[in-house]
């Protein structure tokens, strides 16, 4: 059976770089000023980053439905019996059902999985399962894997301002009635237990004791050094560095790796946003 691998703009990286892995890449639409945008291909990082200096009103959308029409049909028709799809999470965007819809359309047998979140979890799900399905693993028994990594990952952010969420719509509502609250720093995350989902977890009064309250979070989740670490910011870098290295000093030996956040969940979290990604790659 000859399968392609799909995935989206949500893994934080552009479709040039997923081809050149031999793996397809739809980017999500960026929308402002009335035109609409394909993520890092038409609109770089550094302009996203400037619109939400600037206020300048974004809104994200799936990936252009015509280009996920044309990209599965020449699959189709150059043979291809399936596709093997990693998108952003379900709860975060509909682009995990167009997938689908638009394989059962053109005849393409539709593997997927949701990640429960977007990022760097995505990014190596669909790595991994192009790796085990080239070794001779099934669809399935890579499916079974990466469902255990999805479920052993947390997200947690740490908003400066929650409006631009509460407008995105990407809040349950109880999460949604924290956004008119004031001096409350409320700490938010997203698993499978939320569907991906953004819900409120915690809420403090200050940026330190929110940090806090995650590290003692993930650890009451099991999480250990041995884990993948990543701490993703929106234009507030130094305050990302001394957020790692925290989060080292409180698991020793971890490594934490640090990144842009990606540019269309920044739009939705705002400027000053510290989120932090931890999963079992090996689970």
């Amino acid at each position: 059976m000859k399968i392609a691998f799909v995935t989206d703009t949500g893994t934080g990286k552009d479709p040039s770089y997923w081809q050149e892995r031999g793996i397809y890449c739809f980017p999500l639409q960026i929308e402002f000023n009335g035109n609409s945008y394909d993520e890092y291909v038409t609109v770089p990082y550094k302009k996203v980053i400037s619109n939400l200096h600037e206020q300048v009103l974004m809104k994200t959308s799936l990936p252009k439905l015509g280009l996920i029409e044309d990209t599965f049909s020449k699959l189709k028709e150059e043979g291809c019996d399936a596709v093997f799809c990693v998108p952003i999470c379900k709860g975060l965007s509909s682009t995990f059902q167009s997938l689908e819809m638009v394989a059962n359309q053109v005849g393409l047998k539709f593997y997927g999985v949701d990640c429960y979140v977007t990022a760097v979890v995505q990014d190596r799900m669909i790595e991994i399962a192009k790796e085990m399905i080239e070794k001779g693993h099934t669809p399935e028994e890579a499916i079974q894997r990466l469902e255990r990594i999805a479920a052993s990952c947390e997200t947690v952010l740490l908003c400066d301002d929650l409006q631009h969420m509460k407008r995105g719509g990407r809040l349950t509502p109880a999460a949604a009635m924290l956004g008119g609250l004031l001096k409350i720093k409320p700490v938010l995350y997203l698993d499978k237990g939320t569907k991906g989902r953004v819900d409120v977890m915690a809420k403090v009064r200050t940026m330190t004791k929110a940090q806090d309250k995650v590290i003692e979070f993930i650890k009451s989740r099991g999480v250990t050094s041995d884990y993948t670490f990543i701490v993703a910011h929106v234009d507030v870098l130094d305050a990302a560095v001394d957020y790692a290295q925290k989060i080292q000093k409180s698991f020793e030996g971890a490594k934490v790796k640090i990144i842009d956040l990606v540019s269309a969940v920044g739009i939705h979290t705002g400027l000053g946003c510290l989120a932090l990604q931890v999963f079992d790659e090996n689970a």
